[in-house]
């Protein structure tokens, strides 16, 4: 019988999960009003951006440290309240070095939210008898999706861009910090004499490339998709929409079967055919010159990547002999420099090249992670076996 605690536990990760993506979602699409009142042109809009990735790159090691020594639950609890704060900080710049400023303290936030609130959600994890960690990343995209919906209402009203984002701080602040009263406690996954950073192991970096490469795939999609089907497929501005809203509409449901996909498969296997997939669905998109053909092919990508991240991130959590906390942050911080590095490099072989040779380098990076899916074994706990193959292979249960 699971204990209360831990059921209780899941509904409190999960919730700040959601307030996560509901957050920046609100803060991402206010980002036009932003640049406006403070009359900036594209390029300084996008150097001042680039300092939300400047913060979490910095902060997501460091925060595996204060995991380490303090547990989860108060680096979580700290983390929220930190980022609800300087969710409402943007609104209150007055020129491009504040804003600035306010983006660096936003991304260190997050950074240290996200990856506080991953060591948590593994550290649960551990605890059940099943895989959940892919059902916590499903609350974090439908937070996005509600986030999107009300920021774009809150905008389509009128109201103003400090009000709108106060409201929704304090609201992520209130409901973070009580749900923050139910994660497991410190205890649950402190190490005080562990190490602050994670050691470096080929596992731990087999997980960091596989993680490194999920991400490259994401911001190319972002990025790169309507561009791919108005300029080179030949779609029409609804169309040309439409490739990234099948690669988010694919991700998001295959986040929310991911568990059972787990359980039914084990992560190596799942994180084996989501590789297969993306990089076979992309390639056979990018070979015949038809808006509809791309369209499937970035939703191929999104339901072959969905589940990988979340599979990764728990694998790091159960690391031998690492730290949950510090094994995350070096796994996310992989992923996170994919997520930047994608669209750039893509954009840099497309001069050289095209924009179907560019995004073939997704391709490849899906054929990496299925090269690598074995590394998922050796982090799984000895208790459990699954079939593959005719084989029998350890996954992610609770202990």
């Amino acid at each position: 019988m699971r204990d209360r605690s831990v059921r209780t536990a899941r509904v409190a990760v999960a919730t700040v999960f959601f307030l996560d993506g509901a957050g920046f979602a609100n803060w991402v699409v206010r980002i036009p009003a932003v640049q406006e009142r403070l009359g900036i042109g594209v390029g300084q809009l996008g150097m001042a951006l680039l300092g939300v990735a400047v913060g979490a790159l910095v902060a997501m090691p460091l925060a595996g440290g204060l995991i380490a020594r303090h547990g989860s639950r108060p680096v979580t609890r700290a983390g929220v309240l930190a980022f609800a704060a300087s969710l409402a900080l943007p609104p209150l710049a007055t020129g491009l070095v504040a804003l600035t400023a306010a983006l660096v303290l936003l991304g260190a936030t997050s950074g240290v939210m996200g990856v506080a609130m991953n060591a948590q959600a593994a550290t649960v994890e551990r605890r059940y008898a099943r895989p959940i960690m892919a059902s916590f990343h499903a609350l974090f995209s439908l937070g996005g999706l509600v986030g999107a919906a009300t920021g774009g209402l809150a905008a389509a009203r009128g109201l103003g861009l400090a009000p709108h984002l106060g409201i929704v701080a304090a609201m992520i602040a209130l409901v973070g910090w009580l749900a923050g009263t139910r994660l497991l406690p410190a205890t649950a996954d402190a190490a005080p004499g562990g190490p602050a950073f994670a050691r470096p192991t080929r596992a731990l970096l087999a997980l960091g490339v596989v993680a490194f490469c999920v991400l490259f795939g994401e911001g190319a999609m972002a990025d790169w998709s309507a561009v791919y089907l108005r300029d080179v497929a030949g779609a029409g501005p609804g169309l040309a929409a439409a490739g990234f809203a099948a690669f988010s509409l694919a991700m998001a449901t295959g986040r929310a079967v991911g568990d059972a996909l787990t359980l039914r498969m084990g992560p190596a296997r799942l994180v084996r055919a989501g590789g297969l997939l993306s990089a076979i669905g992309l390639g056979i998109a990018l070979s015949v010159p038809s808006p509809w053909a791309a369209v499937v092919g970035f939703g191929a990508v999104g339901a072959g990547l969905s589940s990988v991240f979340p599979t990764v991130l728990a694998s790091a959590g159960r690391m031998p002999g690492q730290t949950a906390g510090t094994a995350i942050a070096a796994v996310s911080t992989f992923g996170y420099t994919g997520f930047l590095a994608g669209p750039p490099v893509i954009g840099l072989v497309a001069e050289w090249s095209s924009l179907r040779v560019g995004l073939a380098v997704v391709v490849a990076t899906g054929a990496i992670i299925a090269a690598l899916a074995a590394t998922l074994r050796a982090s799984a706990p000895e208790s459990s076996t699954i079939g593959e193959a005719g084989q029998a292979e350890t996954h992610a249960v609770g202990v």
